[in-house]
């Protein structure tokens, strides 16, 4: 069965960080646009840190630019995102997604309806205390 799988999330203190992975089991990421979304409850959902498909080209949304980084394992057809310096509000599920037309980093960012991606992960759970 083909599909996205993440972890690592958990709850961390404020200024603190965590590493998300995005794992692709049975179909290869390297022909996929990659993307981190983060719904919190009641809130829309928000394309927090995307990767083309070819050039590795990255695009974050502006609350996060400079703390996190999303990366690329092609070996372990796994996607990384590092976030540093966490706030309490980065508080949600986090969701990584792949899909092969929105391939552009930017476009890919541009939050939208789950079931119109390729391929859409059951979520990790962040949770940062002040």
């Amino acid at each position: 069965q083909s599909q996205l799988v993440e972890s690592g999330g958990g709850v961390v203190q404020s200024g603190g960080s965590l590493r998300l992975s995005c794992a692709a089991s049975g179909f290869s990421l390297d022909g996929y646009g990659i993307g981190w979304f983060r719904q919190a409850p009641g809130m829309e959902r928000e394309g927090v840190a995307c990767i083309s498909r070819s050039d590795g080209t990255t695009h974050y949304g502006d609350s996060v630019k400079g703390r996190f980084t999303i990366s690329r394992d092609h070996a372990k057809n796994t996607v990384y995102l590092q976030m540093d310096n966490l706030k309490p509000d980065d508080t949600a599920v986090y969701h990584c997604a792949a899909d092969g037309v929105f391939i552009h980093a930017e476009n890919m960012c541009v939050p939208r309806a789950s079931l119109v991606y390729d391929y859409w992960g059951q979520g990790t759970q962040v949770t940062v205390s002040s």
